[in-house]
């Protein structure tokens, strides 16, 4: 089983970063996935994206992730 503590855990806390498409984009979580029955794979979540590996560690995709900033007005409406 892989280690995600082992191999994501110091891009918490530090200055380190992936760089996804020329961006640097810190890391902001990891986990595992599965299948409902078993472990198939993990992510990693950055600050604009979640990317998917599987258990050989390969890159499968990304999903790009929809942040709403607070006081763009989109969340609340005037009553």
């Amino acid at each position: 089983m892989i280690s995600l503590d082992a191999r994501y855990h110091s891009y918490l806390h530090t200055d380190k970063c992936f760089v996804i498409d020329g961006q640097c984009e810190r890391v902001i979580g990891y986990g595992f996935t599965c299948d409902t029955k078993t472990i198939d794979g993990y992510y990693v979540l950055t600050e604009n994206c979640k990317l998917f590996y599987n258990l050989q560690e390969q890159f499968l995709y990304k999903e790009d992730r929809k942040v709403n900033p607070i006081g763009d007005g989109t969340a609340l409406e005037k009553r």
